[in-house]
């Protein structure tokens, strides 16, 4: 099926955020696994006694996936609130003037 001929590019908007931002979003998430290995692991190491590598293993990885659990869920967020941002300026910016509007009212 052919693409419709009337669309322009104008007219289709893409929600994707920039390159920048997904790649920042993606190192928060990479640096919020890695704090949070640390301190699954450290958290760990303080409450075993002897060895206990198995445990502090697991600690860490806990650590980690809930660290970057939690930092991906606020990029999404994040993301998602600058797209929307974006489409509400691209909007404000085609309007037209509506001068029936009074500011003073």
């Amino acid at each position: 099926m052919p693409p419709p001929e009337s669309l322009d590019d104008q007219s289709v908007a893409s929600a994707l955020p920039s390159r920048a931002a997904r790649v920042l979003a993606f190192g928060a998430i990479l640096l919020g696994g890695l704090c949070g290995g640390l301190i699954g692991f450290s958290v760990t190491r303080l409450q075993c006694a002897g060895e206990c590598t198995t445990n502090k293993s697991l600690g860490g990885l806990v650590g980690a996936v809930l660290g970057a659990v939690g930092v991906a869920i606020i990029s999404v967020l994040a993301l998602r609130a600058m797209g929307e941002w974006q489409t509400i300026q691209e909007r404000a910016a085609q309007a037209p003037n509506d001068s029936r509007r009074n500011p003073s009212a």
